[in-house]
């Protein structure tokens, strides 16, 4: 009796395990939503001004004395500043990148 040997017969695959049946691969340049590199940084410029803005109502209101708790005001300047951090410092790569790209040509 001759028992046929299948390859990976009994195993399954990381796709299988994972739940993928297959891998989408995005053009260069696009994330998966079809969005470019500049899309993405626009609304993350757009998203920090947004926080900054509500971070500025937030300690008008809590000077004028409405209802606003101080850790609402301490929650929002951090959230805030932490965003225009990792904003400023997506910007240093960014420059420190096309710096290198430009003194390899």
């Amino acid at each position: 009796m001759s028992i046929p040997i299948r390859p990976n017969a009994g195993f399954v695959t990381p796709l299988e395990i994972t739940g993928m049946q297959t891998l989408h691969v995005s053009p260069p340049g696009t994330d998966e939503n079809g969005a470019s590199f500049g899309d993405v940084f626009k609304k993350a410029l757009n998203d920090t001004s947004d926080l900054q803005t509500n971070a500025q109502n937030v300690i008008s209101a809590y000077l004028r004395g409405e209802p606003v708790e101080l850790h609402q005001v301490m929650a929002a300047s951090e959230e805030a500043s932490i965003s225009l951090e990792l904003l400023v410092e997506v910007r240093n790569k960014l420059t420190d990148a096309y710096r290198a790209m430009m003194n390899v040509s």
